[in-house]
């Protein structure tokens, strides 16, 4: 039974089995002290009888049948009745049953005092640990309501009370565990905020100097236009800095479901890179997409060529004029892998294992609009996807970057 595998109660009920055996071996005791009791009762009866009788000379033949007769006669009850000896007779005034009755009524009074005792010992005990196991787990329950989870409640033992508390423990991990992510969203909304606005405060600050200038000089027309395209710049850094903090908020809160198809590469990537061939241009450089064969990947199309592009957008950002960027993919039998390098500045040791940090700047990166938010936003999709974004660099040396996707099964 599963009542018995709390050890509590186990100990219990074998002290009750044990209290039950007692009292049949003390009611057994009990019999053999009474037969013992009556025995010599009728003993001493009869010799206190058969002394009388010889005390008034009658024979010892007619003694001995007396003694030995088992059957009564009218005569002998109506005798007896007249010196007051029947069944109504109070045993006071009987006085061999009187001390039989009276050691009779100590014994029983003893025994049943003594073993009332040992049940009250026996169930004060079990109570009273008991109580203090309910002590114990008030005392965690209390932490667990004051935000203190280091505690654990009794769980050393099996049974219906043990298994509650497991429950309840499980419970306070869940709520633990719900705390902690509540925490986490706090203080990821205070630093997200707290990022918005030292970035918003440079272009905001640019537009406010824009302006007094302008309004200084609104008859230099040289001036009006080149302040002019400054402000349209600081606006469009606002723009492209909301965008992505915007899209970045929606893939950390579940809010995007990526609607997975299986798409040619070559469309992605010229999907991917379709503005930014322009800029590639004047700038002098060249991308280069790998005429590879036909192959298909799994994924969004939409957030997958915005991922490709943010990729190829920083490696336009790091490369010199005349710089080249290759983008290449190939098939294992497990995953289809799409390669980005460029021959730019390369990524410094230091700061390799934070290029994926959302708004970190390297100190020797020489852009000056980008907000540090491309990477952390091809992460996100890229894993949002179940695929895997890595990434090799040395300092003046160029960068790879590898998007890998399970095929198809």
């Amino acid at each position: 039974m599963n009542l018995f595998r709390d050890k509590q109660i186990r100990y219990f009920g074998i002290f009750l089995f044990s209290f039950a055996l007692l009292i049949f071996f003390f009611d057994m005791a009990l019999n053999a002290v009474q037969e013992k009791s009556i025995q010599n009762l009728f003993l001493s009866h009869d010799r206190a009888i058969v002394t009388s009788l010889i005390d008034q000379g009658v024979s010892k033949d007619v003694i001995a049948k007396a003694v030995m007769n088992t059957v009564s006669s009218p005569e002998g009850t109506a005798l007896l009745a007249n010196i007051g000896v029947t069944e109504h007779t109070a045993i006071r005034f009987l006085p061999f049953i009187a001390e039989f009755q009276q050691v009779s009524s100590y014994s029983m009074l003893l025994a049943g005092a003594f073993l009332t005792i040992l049940l009250f010992i026996g169930t004060f005990i079990f109570l009273w640990k008991r109580e203090q196991l309910y002590l114990q787990a008030a005392k965690v329950i209390t932490c667990f309501t004051e935000g203190d989870f280091s505690c654990h409640m009794p769980q050393m033992n099996e049974g219906t009370i043990y298994r509650l508390f497991a429950s309840v423990d499980q419970l306070a991990t869940i709520l633990q565990s719900k705390n902690e992510t509540g925490h986490k969203a706090k203080e990821f909304l205070k630093n997200t905020i707290s990022d918005i606005s030292h970035q918003l405060k440079t272009p905001l600050a640019a537009l406010s100097m824009y302006h007094e200038i302008i309004s200084d000089e609104p008859d230099n027309i040289e001036t009006v236009t080149e302040y002019s395209e400054k402000t349209g710049l600081a606006l469009k850094r606002m723009e492209q800095l909301i965008q992505a903090m915007l899209k970045i908020t929606r893939l950390d809160a579940g809010s995007i479901v990526f609607e997975k198809e299986s798409c040619r590469i070559a469309e992605l990537i010229y999907q991917a890179i379709s503005e930014l061939t322009t800029r590639a241009a004047s700038e002098g450089k060249e991308i280069i997409i790998d005429e590879s064969p036909k192959e298909t990947v799994l994924c969004d199309k939409q957030w997958t060529s915005e991922a490709i592009g943010n990729i190829v957008k920083n490696a336009l950002d790091h490369t010199d004029s005349g710089g080249k960027i290759h983008i290449s993919w190939n098939r294992t039998p497990a995953m289809i892998r799409i390669l980005i390098s460029d021959n730019g500045t390369g990524i410094s040791p230091e700061d390799l294992h934070h290029i994926f940090k959302r708004f970190y700047r390297s100190k020797k990166s020489v852009d000056m609009q980008g907000v540090g938010l491309g990477l952390s936003l091809t992460k996100s999709i890229v894993e949002g996807q179940d695929g895997v974004i890595s990434v090799q660099s040395s300092w003046h040396e160029g960068t790879v970057f590898t998007l890998s996707f399970l095929t198809e099964m």
